[in-house]
């Protein structure tokens, strides 16, 4: 993968999948590229991503660059691929690990064919999905998640959302493996929890990697450290932004 020129990134902008590392903001990584891309330039340049990946969560990150911020909307739209680790018999305020894991003492119920073509037919689809209260949606003003870390009582309303294959990858007693192909504002971390509703027995998402972002996949992804490097050789500066 190369570098583009100024002249590119001003005529064409460019698009920059970043596999995120686990713990890091999405605006960490942003911060930290929009530095390193003024160094290499000597110009400030435009830059966003196409959708937030959560901190307990690692895998696809799209970067949009100088013409390519115009395309944002386009990322953010199209399907998405997870892979996503559920835990059974415990549950989570925020439906992931960043808050305290409390066991539900439910058994959970033996994996049957049965069971999982109830969780077909129930999580494909479109379906209708209450987003986790520690969520950066807005409630009267204000970002759901800072709410709920001050104790308020919420209640979101449930968003259609498109899920359009579940693939089970492996599975313990307690803990299974699925591969999720989804559209626009699909919350993993809500589907966890609601395949814990269904069992009876509770849940909460235990690990997360983001594996395709529309036609971006894993493997077309820059190592955060790898485009940081490559950043450090500076291009002649040019005396205009993009």
């Amino acid at each position: 993968m190369q570098v583009p020129s100024l002249e590119s990134i001003r005529e064409e902008g460019w698009v920059i999948p970043i596999h995120k590392p686990l713990h890091w903001t999405s605006f960490d990584v942003v911060a930290k590229v929009r530095n390193a891309l003024k160094k290499h330039y000597g110009v400030k340049v435009k830059i966003g991503h196409a959708g937030t990946l959560d901190p307990l969560a690692s895998g696809v990150l799209v970067l949009c660059v100088g013409k390519a911020t115009k395309t944002i909307e386009h990322w953010v739209g199209g399907e998405k691929g997870y892979k996503a680790t559920v835990t059974f018999g415990a549950t989570t305020a925020s439906y992931d690990a960043e808050t305290e894991v409390q066991p539900t003492g439910v058994p959970v119920p033996d994996f049957t064919p049965e069971l999982w073509a109830s969780i077909l037919s129930t999580f494909t689809g479109e379906i209708q999905q209450v987003p986790p209260i520690f969520s950066a949606i807005r409630v009267d003003g204000k970002r759901a998640y800072a709410e709920a870390r001050k104790g308020k009582e919420l209640s979101l309303p449930a968003r259609s959302i498109q899920i359009h294959s579940l693939a089970l990858l492996d599975r313990s007693e307690t803990t299974w493996t699925l591969q999720v192909q989804c559209g626009k504002g699909t919350y993993i971390r809500s589907l966890a929890h609601d395949l814990g509703a269904h069992l009876g027995c509770g849940a909460y998402l235990a690990g997360l990697e983001r594996t395709q972002v529309g036609r971006l996949h894993l493997a077309d992804c820059w190592e955060l450290e790898e485009i940081l490097t490559r950043l450090k050789t500076p291009e002649a500066p040019a005396s205009t932004g993009v």
